[in-house]
């Protein structure tokens, strides 16, 4: 009897935890693919447009993501020695049970030095 009454908690929290970690390795592979991406600005300056070189980086390193939600801003002037920012963001919903618990967006920034 206590097994039955229990059993439907513990499969929810148990869900809910495995929710959490697809969330969690969502921003593992975004902030993996932010940094490929600001490494791949601080040497394009030269490239005919290296904001899309870089958003182009950013994208195939995302990896698991789905890359029409992967939204990217990079930001630099592109004179040597300036700094350039990409910063990646990416949906996230944990749900348990078809119950949305908590949503928002995922986000990840990282800085380089144009070379």
């Amino acid at each position: 009897m206590e097994f039955a009454l229990v059993l439907p908690l513990v499969a929810m929290l148990l869900l809910a935890v495995m929710q959490f970690g697809v969330t969690f390795g969502h921003y593992l592979s975004l902030t993996d693919a932010v940094g490929t991406g600001a490494r791949q600005a601080t040497v394009s300056r030269l490239a005919p447009d290296p904001a899309a070189a870089t958003k182009t980086a950013v994208l195939a390193a995302a990896g698991a993501l789905d890359p029409a939600k992967v939204e990217v801003k990079v930001t630099s002037t592109w004179a040597p020695g300036a700094p350039v920012t990409v910063t990646a963001t990416y949906p996230y919903a944990i749900d348990v049970l078809g119950i949305v618990v908590h949503s928002g967006r995922l986000e990840s920034t990282s800085t380089g030095r144009v070379e």
